[in-house]
């Protein structure tokens, strides 16, 4: 454990981690309104707000399994300090304004894994990690994207047969009222499972301090405080990132929106009920590919999707990196 820290350095580690959680919902407020927006059935002023209050009350549908396995699943909990903390949120947050810059979806989650990777393996070697929970993760760095794709594949194909007698403006119609459900579950299932990664990484800090007492727990407060960052950063848009994923990658309609949105959400909902922290960016891109795929081949922008997948590559290693040269600058302060 971490010797005692003063209570406003342990306050102003928890700032920054609840700073990480408001940029993850700015740069994944896309993930959650992209396709809304790009059909038209909402303005992106109000699919925000939309996607701000399922992403809050998503705490009353989940468990903190997500949250369990980032505080404990990642990294040894006895070699978690102020400081590994302190490096692996720059390391997060480094990686989310680069690619928030660029306009890039990257992806939050893996960011700030390959932070408590770079700042936990800086301090204590490869003892530091846990193999099972970062395989566990590395797994769903390829599966999320692939269940989501293969999930709107069937759904496309499912929804064209039911609607085979109907007109194009009844489908069109009926999609355009059933993507609010979409859209509203897509949310749901981003806030369940994004937020509870900062829930993690505040809980092990609290912990490593003898806040927590012998057994790790995510007390009410941090629920709460995680949940509003996040709802409060996806009210500030991620304007960039949605044009890439709701116009760049393929031309989307109601119905399609509808059968990417809820691919991505039932992949979302499994993950987070089995608290395996995957990337809600992989999970909707895949989706999103899925339904240009199932129209044909050529309407999906395979440049696109491959500079999105590149980025995805270099996550977990860049802002490791970025988090291991924190964690040693880091060192060298004496308030550290």
């Amino acid at each position: 454990m971490d010797a005692s820290i003063a209570l406003p350095i342990l306050v102003g580690l928890i700032a920054v981690a609840l700073l990480f959680d408001f940029l993850n919902g700015l740069h994944d407020a896309a993930n959650s309104i992209a396709t809304i927006v790009s059909t038209r059935v909402l303005r992106p002023h109000y699919a925000v707000f939309w996607a701000a209050f399922f992403n809050f009350v998503a705490f009353l549908v989940f468990g903190l399994h997500v949250a369990n396995t980032i505080g404990t699943g990642i990294i040894e909990p006895s070699v978690i300090d102020s400081t590994v903390i302190f490096a692996a949120l720059v390391g997060a947050i480094f990686w989310n304004i680069v690619t928030w810059a660029l306009g890039i979806p990257s992806s939050s989650s893996h960011a700030l894994i390959g932070g408590l990777l770079g700042a936990g393996l800086a301090k204590a070697g490869l003892s530091a990690a846990v193999w099972t929970g970062v395989t566990k993760a590395l797994l769903a760095i390829v599966l999320s994207p692939l269940v989501g794709f293969v999930l709107a594949l069937v759904l496309v194909a499912i929804v064209s047969w039911a609607s085979v007698r109907s007109t194009p403006f009844a489908v069109d119609r009926a999609f355009r009222i059933l993507q609010f459900a979409s859209a509203s579950l897509y949310s749901l299932g981003h806030g369940g499972n994004d937020a509870q990664k900062t829930m993690g990484i505040i809980a092990v800090l609290l912990y490593s301090q003898g806040y927590l007492g012998s057994e790790f727990s995510v007390p009410f407060w941090v629920v709460i405080s995680c949940q509003s960052a996040m709802a409060l950063g996806t009210l500030m848009g991620g304007w960039r990132i949605v044009r890439t994923m709701g116009l760049r990658i393929t031309k989307l309609t109601p119905m399609q929106g509808f059968c990417a949105e809820t691919g991505g959400a039932a992949t979302l909902f499994m993950a987070t009920f089995l608290g395996v922290p995957v990337s809600t960016t992989h999970t909707i891109t895949g989706a999103i590919v899925g339904v240009g795929a199932a129209r044909r081949m050529s309407a999906v922008r395979w440049n696109v999707a491959s500079s999105i997948v590149y980025a995805w590559v270099i996550t977990i290693p860049a802002s490791a990196l970025v988090a291991a040269a924190a964690y040693w600058a880091t060192k060298l302060l004496p308030t550290f």
